[in-house]
């Protein structure tokens, strides 16, 4: 069977490269599921000064239709609704069912914000003078980039071209080169929904070299970015030089503290959740359990005998429960953390090995992996390893698992196990974290509630829920005399 390649999107039209790059399956790498024509910087420019000519109309068009072609599009995506999902699992490895979870959500947030179109709201507010009108209303800020990770390859850039498109603006959307087809799937909704030119496009390839070139591109008013701290460290720097809108969504070692009076069995689930489902390839995905010394051995033993019922396999047979690494730097990262968190603390509880056997030996399998005792100071306490690797830690009581939880220098999301109303109400505003879940895994969040976090996890203005249309808008104010 012949692999299709698939074409950039820039100025309405679908672009071929003379070079393609392979979009593999991290499960059985030798399957290719795409070929992805190779774009270069002349594409990115080309791109941001299509999405220049296009703004002046798309702008002007009325909320509720920019509105109504989000519908269209979401229509669409339901109809493709098994086949995208069936898609994203090849090409990014994650389970069919979570796989299925995902493509729903991007239906839901282009549906959202669809009817954003026909709200817009801005502010009138009286004026201590006489027979003076005051109002605001809001404004596209232009042309944004958008920089998508390939963990999320459907939903994250539903939630930035969604808000980004219905404000108003056009954009350059630039997808993780290792999970690129479920973003191009979106764009070809957009494209098949009616999207004027030059309103969105789209090219993927190499992250330095379009990256570089879609910060240079002069008609760039604004970029939002989801992944690694040190990209998200450079894009703020060349940004600033220009003085772009920056939206930065980085890194995480998310905590989640198990108090001694936690409905037991669910606490051990929602840890579990957290830290393996998605093979731990999530920002919001718990890093390290902090369990209270009364529960401590019990717990641990209830968390190593529910990770040993783990099935690890291809996410297209059913009963999976975790999938393969995205690629070979994934895996080979992944390794190395657990080479360095057996030299910290000894040999893992359960897991710390590559699966090579049982049918999995052509793919980016590791174990779910769970190291007890670990100390504060430790690497695999400090670092985000983005995998499924687990660090228990031990805390005194309440008091001390706060510090613990809130001795890092990331804050995205943060949980409590916990049955006590009190602790609970302590626990929201001194946890140093922009998501909190009680009695949640730390991971998995609705797209009607800002996202976003703290401290060097993120920068600017949230994503999703009513907070995207700041990032995305500006205000215009009327002082009107009458």
């Amino acid at each position: 069977m012949t692999t299709p390649t698939f074409a950039n999107y820039i100025n309405g039209e679908w672009h071929e490269s003379a070079q393609t790059f392979e979009d593999r399956n991290p499960a059985k790498t030798d399957e290719v599921v795409a070929q992805f024509s190779k774009g270069t910087a002349q594409d990115i420019a080309n791109a941001a000064d299509a999405a220049a000519c296009a703004f002046p109309a798309w702008s002007a068009t009325a909320g509720p239709a920019r509105g109504a072609i989000l519908y269209k599009a979401a229509d669409l995506l339901d109809r493709r609704f098994e086949s995208l999902a069936a898609e994203m699992t090849r090409e990014e490895g994650k389970t069919l069912p979570e796989a299925k979870g995902e493509v729903r959500r991007s239906i839901n947030i282009f549906r959202y914000f669809a009817g954003e179109g026909a709200r817009m709201p801005g502010f009138i507010v009286p004026s201590e003078r006489d027979r003076v009108h005051m109002f605001a209303i809001r404004k596209p800020i232009g042309v944004a980039g958008l920089v998508t990770p390939w963990n999320f390859p459907s939903a994250i850039p539903a939630w930035k071209l969604a808000p980004a498109l219905v404000c108003g603006n056009t954009v350059v959307l630039k997808p993780a080169s290792a999970a690129p087809l479920s973003s191009w799937r979106i764009v070809e909704a957009l494209h098949e929904a009616g999207i004027p030119r030059g309103v969105v496009n789209f090219v993927a390839g190499s992250g330095s070299e379009l990256g570089s070139a879609l910060i240079a591109a002069k008609p760039l008013k604004a970029i939002s970015f989801t992944g690694s701290c040190q990209i998200g460290n450079w894009l703020h720097a060349e940004a600033s030089q220009r003085r772009l809108r920056i939206q930065l969504e980085m890194g995480g070692k998310n905590p989640t503290i198990v108090l001694a009076d936690a409905e037991f069995n669910s606490a051990v689930e929602n840890v579990a959740n957290a830290a393996f489902f998605s093979t731990g390839q999530k920002c919001t995905a718990t890093g390290r359990a902090i369990v209270e010394d009364a529960i401590y051995d019990k717990f641990l033993t209830a968390l190593i005998e529910r990770t040993r019922k783990l099935k690890v396999g291809d996410g297209m047979q059913p009963g999976i429960d975790i999938g393969p690494l995205v690629d070979q730097n994934q895996l080979d990262t992944v390794l190395r953390y657990i080479e360095i968190g057996k030299k910290e603390v000894g040999a893992p509880k359960i897991g710390g090995n590559r699966i090579t056997t049982g049918g999995l030996e052509k793919g980016y399998f590791v174990e779910p992996t769970i190291f007890a005792d670990v100390e504060e100071s430790m690497t695999i306490a400090r670092e985000e390893i983005f995998g499924p690797v687990l660090a228990v830690m031990r805390a005194k009581n309440f008091d001390d698992a706060m510090r613990i939880a809130n001795n890092t220098a990331f804050g995205l999301s943060s949980s409590i196990q916990t049955t006590n109303l009190s602790r609970v109400f302590e626990y929201i505003p001194r946890a140093e974290a922009g998501l909190l879940t009680i009695n949640l895994p730390s991971a998995g969040v609705e797209y009607q509630l800002p996202f976003g976090g703290t401290k060097d996890s993120s920068f600017g203005p949230k994503e999703q829920g009513p907070a995207a249309m700041e990032f995305y808008s500006d205000y215009k104010t009327v002082y009107l005399k009458y």
